[in-house]
């Protein structure tokens, strides 16, 4: 749900090439090709550099609103590069970390920073903010404020908590439809892959790479199927199963993400020297659902209720290194009625800025456009309670926070059958208990593309796992960079498997800026604090 914003610079574009456009409604029967061709301008590069990385770029480029009229109105991408310093050059190389809705133009330092230096210097590595994201313009606001807290209870016990949620709902859609109705037809995921390639040809390059986390992996497969003659590498980490967006998607994060609460909570039994709730895993949780009832009641410091206290605690199924700052809050709060490291947990982990706002509105409006959602609330509720009755952790905060769905002002698209024999080799990295995107979706995505590799992190939770301290992972993602070389190994469905990090290991969290910015744990590199910062929530 938080979004990191990105402060960089945007310019203007001046040398003209071209693209091929694609039908807004792009569907399975469009193919990318077939249209008429506009024309797009070459980037002029900006200096832009930050402490962290002195040669970053900004750059920008305009492309049609809607490419069925290529002519027609504009939008504005924003970019970011860090240019490659070797002799030998292998092209650019698009990153994006997810979302739909996060801001990729950091992430792009990031991972030049992150790989080896010898392999990040034969890249320009590009990051870019997707249309309607973070630098990008127009950027979307559907409704500024929509996560202030407190919120009302997330499960609907009453029905006067499910119609103020629903109220919720439904005044999100609505101002969503009536400030952006010229734009939302045109936000979702065809588009963005469509605008991929709009950058491509800006670039000036036959063929990109690309490294995409999380959604970024949804939005690499329908690039990669639109344009597949433009396609040189592809690194998919974390990867959304095609077959069940969004919905059904959904639905199943919810299971993998109380499994993966269950994980947290036997880890702090395990530490019950240090935090003191208990040695049995389910009374572990008995502690924390009896924190959320009294929240509930009486939110801490006027902040954490108990819909927050889930946006607080949801990260931590995202990324172990969260557990030991979440387990002091937790502890804080049970044994020594302390609510202020819970205040300071929620300010770190799930409190809403501007550029989250931004972030959100753009998840909804590409997942509400992209595939057709329950239109009958009386689906959803009827999902939802059974999913709570066996995974209640997140059961219902998910389906509120994807609930404008149900009234979205606009119609919906089908999804596109990535399935795709026209690749060269991919690589697929994913975690064998990742909660955001399940491990099935990455078995899923191994057989859609022919002759890709999947590489396993066995007994991972983590959501995206490259570049997070895992050198085995990171050396199969290296050679693959360097030379195109995929593992082509066979245990079980995977073509490698590497063994999961070490859980971290507890540590107080001194204050919000501990929280928001200390190292996750002694046997986790710092890179993996930042690369979560980078991907966010609900990505």
């Amino acid at each position: 749900m938080r979004r990191s914003a990105a402060v960089l610079c945007g310019t203007a574009v001046v040398v003209a090439g071209s693209l091929t456009a694609v039908p807004a409604d792009a569907s399975p029967a469009h193919s990318a090709g077939t249209a008429v061709t506009a024309q797009v301008a070459k980037v002029t590069w900006k200096k832009c550099g930050t402490t962290a990385n002195p040669t970053l770029q900004c750059g920008s480029v305009k492309v049609p609103l809607d490419y069925r009229h290529p002519t027609g109105k504009k939008i504005t991408l924003a970019l970011s590069r860090v240019p490659h310093t070797a002799k030998t050059y292998q092209g650019p190389l698009l990153v994006n970390p997810g979302g739909p809705g996060g801001s990729g133009l950091s992430l792009a330092g990031f991972v030049a920073s992150s790989l080896p230096k010898k392999v990040a210097a034969q890249y320009d590595v590009i990051g870019f903010d997707p249309r309607g994201v973070g630098r990008s313009t127009p950027a979307l606001d559907c409704k500024p404020g929509y996560f202030k807290p407190v919120r009302p209870d997330s499960v609907p016990s009453t029905p006067a908590i499910e119609k103020a949620n629903l109220a919720r709902a439904k005044a999100f859609a609505a101002a969503c439809g009536k400030k952006y109705k010229s734009l939302l037809p045109h936000i979702n995921t065809v588009n963005a892959a469509t605008d991929m390639d709009s950058i491509r040809r800006a670039l000036g390059a036959k063929k990109i790479n690309y490294f995409g986390y999380s959604y970024g992996t949804y939005l690499g497969a329908v690039y990669a199927k639109l344009f597949p003659e433009h396609v040189r590498r592809l690194v998919l980490d974390s990867i959304v199963d095609p077959t069940g967006v969004w919905y059904d998607d959904n639905i199943q994060q919810d299971y993998a993400f109380d499994k993966r609460f269950k994980a947290f909570s036997a880890w702090v039994a395990k530490y019950d020297s240090a935090y003191r709730l208990g040695t049995d895993p389910a009374k572990v949780r008995a502690k924390w659902y009896a924190m959320r009832a009294a929240l509930a009641k009486k939110p801490a410091g006027g902040k954490v209720g108990a819909s927050e206290l889930e946006d607080t605690f949801i990260p931590g199924g995202y990324y172990n290194g969260y557990w030991p700052f979440l387990a002091e809050a937790f502890s804080a709060y049970v044994n020594g009625k302390n609510s202020a490291p819970l205040v300071d947990a929620y300010n770190s982990f799930a409190a809403v800025d501007p550029s989250g706002d931004n972030g959100y509105s753009i998840y909804t409006a590409v997942q509400c456009r992209d595939a057709s959602w329950p239109r009958d609330w009386r689906q959803w509720r009827k999902d939802n309670w059974s999913v709570y009755a066996k995974a209640p952790f997140m059961a219902w905060n998910n389906a509120w926070y994807n609930a404008p769905c149900a009234f979205w002002p606009t119609s919906s698209q089908r999804p596109l059958n990535i399935a795709n024999s026209k690749l060269p080799p991919v690589l697929l990295f994913q975690a064998t208990d990742d909660a955001a995107t399940p491990y099935q979706g990455g078995v899923t995505v191994h057989r859609l593309l022919r002759d890709s590799s999947l590489v396993v992190e066995r007994g991972g939770g983590n959501h995206g796992i490259t570049l997070s301290g895992n050198a085995c992972l990171d050396d199969h993602l290296s050679a693959y960079l360097t030379n195109g070389k995929v593992p082509r190994g066979h245990v079980g469905v995977a073509n490698a498997v590497c063994e999961k990090l070490a859980d971290p290991k507890p540590q107080s969290a001194k204050s919000g800026k501990a929280l928001a910015g200390a190292s996750a744990s002694a046997s986790a590199a710092p890179h993996g604090v930042t690369l979560h910062d980078l991907v966010g929530f609900r990505g």
